[in-house]
Order: structure tokens, then C-alpha cells, then sequence
């Protein structure tokens, strides 16, 4: 396999959307059973299902270059309906009780729109590195710690190394996504009393 295949099929099996959608039945699973994993899929729905059908309808139409919106100045409406699902998602799943792991992870993708949307409008950050790293935190939360960490480090590193192999980003812009990422969510998952 070529270096720029691996990078392609990294890129793809762990994309934004792909993340968005499977992390939360999958941590509602270990951290609450069954239960949990019917909410975590009502997030994934709402989080994770709605912006990847908007951005689906955007590459079909021709507005979007890709699913992976490389040209930054078409991140604005597919990053708004992101937004409003997720804030959506989680005004149902506050209202419904969901358990708070959940909602302060459904949380913490809200925060970290609202840090890399205003960032991304003026610089190319990465969404990828942003939503790997965040993902990594949550699943540290869940799973023994320091060998999650351990993995989820290398996973996120390699992802950073696909978005820069494809020249999608820069190593600043995957760097800065990283940071982001896991800074955000350790502290939203922090105010929730998490960790």
C-alpha cells in the first residue's frame, strides 16, 4: 500500500462524521450497558447523522468539493447545521435524562465548535485532529486510562500525519486541531465532575 492510500483510507475511516457517529452508542455502551447505547445513538443521530446527511446533499448538489470539505470557505453551512444539531441533541438529551457522561461529551462537541467554527472561518484548522483527539479523551474517561491515551496518542498522530500527506492541512493546523480537541473536551468533561 502507497503512503498516499494509507493516508486516503485513514482520512476516511477516521473522519469527523465517522467519529461523531460511532463514539457515542459505543461509550453509552461500556458506561452505562444497553441503556446507554440507546442514548448514545440518539446523539449519534442527531450529532453525527445530520450534519454527514447535510454534507452528503452539499456533495451531491456540486457545493462541496468532497465529505471531507477541504475548501475551507464551504465549512460555514455544513458547520452551522452541525451546531444546530448538536444543540438540539443536547437540549433532548437534558430534557430526557440522559446520563451525563453523555451529555457532557455531547457537550464538549458544542464547545469545540464553538472554539475551531470562528478559527476555521479565518485559518484552516483540523477538524480531524480536532474530533480524533477529543475522541481519545472521552474514551480515556471510559477504558483504562493510560493504555487508551497510549493508542488514542498514536492514532491521532497518524491522522494528523494523513491530513499533512495529502497536503489538506499543515502540521501548524493539525497541531492547533489537536489541541483543541483535547483540551476542550478534558475541561468540558471536567465541569461535568468527569475524570
Amino acid at each position: 500500500m502507497t503512503a498516499d492510500l494509507l493516508a486516503r483510507r485513514v482520512t476516511d475511516l477516521l473522519a469527523p462524521q465517522v467519529l461523531v457517529i460511532a463514539m457515542p452508542p459505543a461509550v453509552g455502551l461500556i458506561a452505562e450497558g444497553w441503556a446507554g447505547a440507546v442514548w448514545g445513538l440518539v446523539a449519534s443521530v442527531l450529532c453525527g447523522g445530520v450534519p454527514a446527511a447535510v454534507i452528503a446533499v452539499g456533495v451531491r448538489s456540486g457545493r462541496l468539493d468532497s465529505h471531507h470539505i477541504v475548501d475551507r470557505a464551504r465549512r460555514t453551512g455544513p458547520l452551522l447545521a452541525a451546531v444546530g444539531a448538536v444543540l438540539f441533541a443536547l437540549l433532548l438529551l437534558g430534557v430526557l435524562g440522559a446520563p451525563t457522561l453523555l451529555v457532557a461529551t455531547v457537550t464538549a462537541m458544542l464547545a469545540a465548535l464553538a472554539v475551531t467554527i470562528p478559527v476555521t472561518l479565518r485559518w484552516k484548522i483540523s477538524f480531524h485532529a480536532a474530533v480524533s483527539a477529543g475522541t481519545v479523551v472521552v474514551l480515556a474517561h471510559v477504558l483504562p486510562a493510560a493504555p487508551t491515551l497510549a493508542a488514542g496518542a498514536a492514532v491521532v498522530a497518524l491522522v494528523c500525519w494523513a491530513r499533512v500527506r495529502l497536503t489538506h492541512h499543515t502540521w501548524a493546523q493539525v497541531a492547533a486541531g489537536t489541541l483543541v480537541g483535547t483540551l476542550v473536551t478534558w475541561g468540558t468533561l471536567a465541569a461535568f465532575g468527569i475524570g
